[in-house]
């Protein structure tokens, strides 16, 4: 490769001593640090979803329509998508552990601006400001993670750690009801507390994730092979004073071409041109999940409002929230013994199907038959859409990795995450207007349906086998060199663990 500032070549064992570490309490330490992030994505989701008569309100809130609620969540996905793509290339150029401790600032003080929103306008630019920073933080997290996490425990970890939204979710939902309680919290001040404890609990995380060390793969790509040693060498003691047991040797290795950086064009050329089947796999589950999610989720609330007379949406939602995170908990298990194609197919075909079904029978339901009903497809569902993030963070070299995550949960989101809150919005304020029931909704069901159907169908035919392997032999690093052969100097730069 010619592209970017090659600054040597090494030989390396890195990637097969990190894939055959037991697991460890250094491994939770990284699933504390990072992974928890998602359940401030779940809670901030929840909170907009649950406060839809607090936020209607001029006197307590700021007078919003159900269409601004769901302007509001299209302003979200929106930043998100935004930042994905701004945040995934610093992530690959300057390192993972700056931009996912950056990323999780900017979140904290977008949500700190969202509890203090005195008009829609600016409620809406904090929306977007705070979705950039958990974009951001889904390319720098999942790349990180991935690379860190042992090949033989990748797929249930990535799969439960991106399920953990709904633990935030769940929170969430909760925690809307004593503070939109007029008995117990000024309602003026309960949705603007909501937000604030948003804020709290994100700099509880981030003093955790100070701890969590660079990935050493990127490290050593970029010239700091002597930095990742150091960090492999220490959680190879750990472990092993962990476990009291000597760790197995390893003899695979990898010769890298090191570089400062990878060029965007290279980076492109690479997703499009490369693999191609891997592209269009990637978008086909991204823009099922995000519509699927987005457009049900996010108007949830307002249709339990508007056609059922609930007046406290916080109980079913925490119902709902609880169903996917135990499905993304029992099926991620699967992604690793029965294989990633099998499980993408059937979860996204299942859940799709029965989206589908529930749109055609919509008029018959209650209250608590509807959110039982959508207990049952999401707890499908949410194990195959965090699936779409562990197949578009492992199919993919290493050097583009979190830009290949951002890029195609931006595309992804943005056909499904924008559009389907909008649509959802507006399919509820017609129907209400026009004195419509709720099978006029049915449409976004029947849409949601389809591509997450389609989805599956992709996945079956383009699927990657990816369960048990290094990250490297899935996709070779692009400054990877096949046959040449180390020299003695190079050997040494790259020792066997002590």
């Amino acid at each position: 490769m010619s592209h970017g500032v090659e600054t040597g070549r090494i030989t390396t064992d890195i990637p097969a001593r990190m894939d055959r570490l037991p697991w460890s309490r250094w491994h939770w330490l990284v699933v504390l640090g990072l992974g928890t992030v998602w359940i401030l994505d779940g809670l901030e989701v929840t909170i907009v979803g649950s406060m839809t008569d607090a936020l209607a309100d001029p006197k307590t809130g700021l007078g919003m329509s159900s269409f601004d609620v769901g302007l509001a969540g299209a302003m979200y996905v929106a930043g998100a998508c935004a930042g994905a793509l701004f945040f995934g290339q610093l992530t690959d150029r300057f390192g993972r552990k700056k931009l996912f401790l950056i990323t999780l600032g900017v979140y904290t003080g977008a949500t700190v601006l969202t509890a203090f929103s005195m008009t829609p306008l600016w409620y809406f630019v904090a929306r977007f400001i705070t979705g950039a920073g958990i974009g951001g933080e889904y390319a720098a997290i999942n790349s990180a993670i991935d690379e860190l996490i042992p090949a033989k425990y990748r797929g249930r970890v990535d799969v439960a750690i991106n399920g953990s939204f709904w633990v935030g979710a769940a929170g969430g939902a909760l925690l809307t009801i004593p503070l939109l309680d007029p008995t117990k919290v000024d309602q003026e001040w309960g949705w603007r507390l909501a937000f604030g404890l948003g804020a709290i609990l994100a700099i509880g995380i981030l003093i955790v994730r100070r701890t969590v060390p660079e990935s050493p793969r990127w490290l050593f790509i970029h010239g700091r092979e002597d930095e990742g040693e150091e960090i492999v060498r220490d959680i190879e003691q750990r472990v092993t004073s962990e476990s009291g047991k000597d760790l197995p040797s390893v003899s695979d290795t990898i010769t890298i071409r090191q570089r400062k950086t990878i060029s965007l064009a290279l980076i492109a050329k690479t997703v499009f041109t490369m693999y191609p089947k891997r592209t269009v796999l990637c978008f086909s589950l991204f823009v099922g999940q995000a519509f699927l999610y987005n457009a049900f989720f996010f108007t949830y609330g307002d249709t339990l409002i508007e056609f059922m007379d609930v007046k406290q949406t916080g109980y079913y939602i925490a119902v709902f929230a609880v169903s996917n995170f135990i499905g993304a908990l029992f099926l991620g298990p699967l992604f690793d013994r029965i294989g990633r194609v099998k499980m993408l197919t059937g979860t996204y075909v299942l859940s799709g199907a029965l989206l589908t079904y529930t749109g055609m029978t919509l008029d018959s339901y209650s209250a608590v038959s509807l959110t039982a009903m959508g207990c049952l497809i999401f707890f499908v569902a949410s194990a195959g859409a965090s699936a779409a993030y562990l197949t578009a963070s492992e199919v993919f070299p290493m050097e583009t990795r979190a830009l290949c995550i951002a890029f195609f949960y931006a595309i992804g989101t943005a056909a499904g995450g924008i559009a389907g809150p909008l649509l959802f919005g507006k399919l509820i304020e017609d129907a209400v207007n026009g004195g419509e029931g709720i099978s006029a909704i049915a449409v976004g069901y029947y849409i949601g349906g389809a591509l997450m159907i389609a989805g599956g169908i992709v996945a079956a035919f383009l699927g990657v086998k990816a369960e048990g392997r290094s990250l490297e032999s899935i996709a070779k690093p692009l400054t990877a060199e096949d046959d040449a052969e180390p020299t003695d100097d190079e050997r040494r730069r790259s020792p066997q663990p002590a």
